[in-house]
């Protein structure tokens, strides 16, 4: 006769047998609680949480590979020498004539700039390239490569060319690069400066003469215009205008007295505050014409072009110097002309030079081109709100019109636009 224990006995001896089980096969397999422990971390066992999908932005087209417009500038010797009815005197010219050429993307443009300015007198000791590209001194050690937007060739500046290269702490904005303009000019006593653009094209106007028939190159045209400026006659003035400010000549004191460039309003709409500035206290802000200064998104293939030469002998890199205002400086003159038409009126707009390089992955401080321009273009689009919070109006310059004083500035709610005559 078999034994069956009673109903409460079997279920301790069920219970018992399971005990004997699990400690056992935590024996045999002590990993179990770790594996047990991760899958009640991750959730439900049997029911794994994962991580929602992560959506990219379609990948930018790649430009094409840039090349170096200028491949003859490998040392000074290289080059060929500047025009002679170009060429800066021999003498500095008793004023200060610093001009400063900000760079942030676009060495090809760059380059240009600085050919041009060269070629057309001004004096390479007195140009100061600013490398405003947030890559600190990686240009400088030769870290970036020529596809990288924000490469420049240091070496090539200072050593072929003879400028300066004046690097910033990081990236600025626009109106903050104007106030280190500013405080660099401060820092060497000087009451004066000019400024340009980097994406243009300069040219002496070789077929102009002053009222005794004398020609002058765009430099000591500039030199003149200066000159003007500091007549006891001369009205009270800020800054000088040629072709609006691809090139400005400023005046030191004024923009102190107005409290710099307001760093708030970083790009667009910062000129019209700071000029309407500068005319709610009582400056002058006058233009003058010293040659062609060209807004360009491009240049020519090979820069030698600028150095006015004719077609090169056999064996040789470059010819004899070409007459002044020959049709091979009017074929120059049109084809940069054809340049500005083309950026002004391009598919892609006036800022497409912006996006000609795309490279530089794996370079110290690297961004994709794609963010740095959203970023940019979102920076764009704050400064305009903030000019119109300061103001309270929206685009233009011109807030004098409106009755506004420099004391009105972040107090006024809203400026009412002047109703148009039926």
């Amino acid at each position: 006769m078999r034994f069956i224990p009673p109903p409460s006995t079997q279920k301790y001896l069920v219970l018992a047998t399971a005990l004997v089980l699990l400690i056992a096969s935590l024996t045999l397999r002590p990993d179990i609680p770790r594996q047990v422990g991760s899958k009640l971390k991750e959730g439900v066992l049997g029911h794994e949480k994962s991580s929602p999908p992560i959506v990219y932005k379609p990948k930018p087209e790649k430009a094409p590979q840039i090349k170096d417009n200028f491949p003859l500038a490998r040392s000074q010797s290289d080059l060929p020498p500047i025009p002679s009815y170009n060429a800066p005197p021999n003498q500095h010219v008793s004023e200060t004539t610093p001009l400063f050429i900000g760079f942030t993307q676009n060495w090809p443009l760059l380059q240009q700039a600085v050919v041009g300015y060269i070629t057309a007198g001004w004096p390479p000791s007195d140009i100061y390239v600013v490398d405003n590209t947030g890559t600190m001194n990686s240009n400088e050690l030769r870290k970036l490569t020529l596809q990288n937007p924000f490469y420049l060739d240091h070496d090539r500046l200072t050593n072929v060319f003879g400028v300066n290269v004046v690097t910033t702490p990081t990236l600025l904005s626009f109106a903050q690069l104007q106030n280190f303009y500013m405080h660099f000019a401060l820092r060497n006593d000087w009451k004066y400066y000019f400024w340009g653009h980097m994406d243009v094209a300069i040219l002496s106007e070789e077929g102009w003469k002053d009222e005794n028939g004398t020609y002058k190159s765009l430099y000591t045209r500039a030199v003149d215009a200066l000159r003007e400026t500091q007549s006891p006659e001369y009205p009270k003035w800020a800054l000088r205008f040629y072709s609006y400010d691809y090139l400005e000549l400023v005046n030191l004191e004024a923009f102190m007295e107005v409290g710099g460039w307001d760093s708030w309003i970083s790009y667009y709409m910062t000129d019209c505050d700071m000029h309407d500035r500068l005319g709610m206290h009582g400056y002058k802000l006058p233009t003058a014409n010293v040659g062609d200064i060209l807004d360009v998104g491009e240049s020519p293939e090979d820069l030698l072009v600028y150095y006015r030469r004719k077609s090169a002998p056999f064996g040789k890199s470059w010819g004899d110097e070409d007459a002044l205002d020959s049709d091979e400086y009017k074929r120059l003159r049109t084809q940069l002309k054809e340049l500005e038409n083309d950026k002004r009126t391009g598919e892609g707009g006036r800022n497409l030079w912006h996006s000609q390089q795309t490279g530089g992955k794996g370079e110290p401080f690297h961004i994709p081109l794609q963010g740095f321009q959203e970023a940019f273009e979102k920076a764009v689009t704050n400064g305009r709100e903030i000019f119109e919070m300061k103001w309270g109006k929206g685009s233009g310059c011109g807030l004098k019109k409106y009755g506004l004083k420099p004391e009105d500035a972040w107090m006024v709610e809203k400026v009412k636009e002047a109703k148009k005559p039926e």
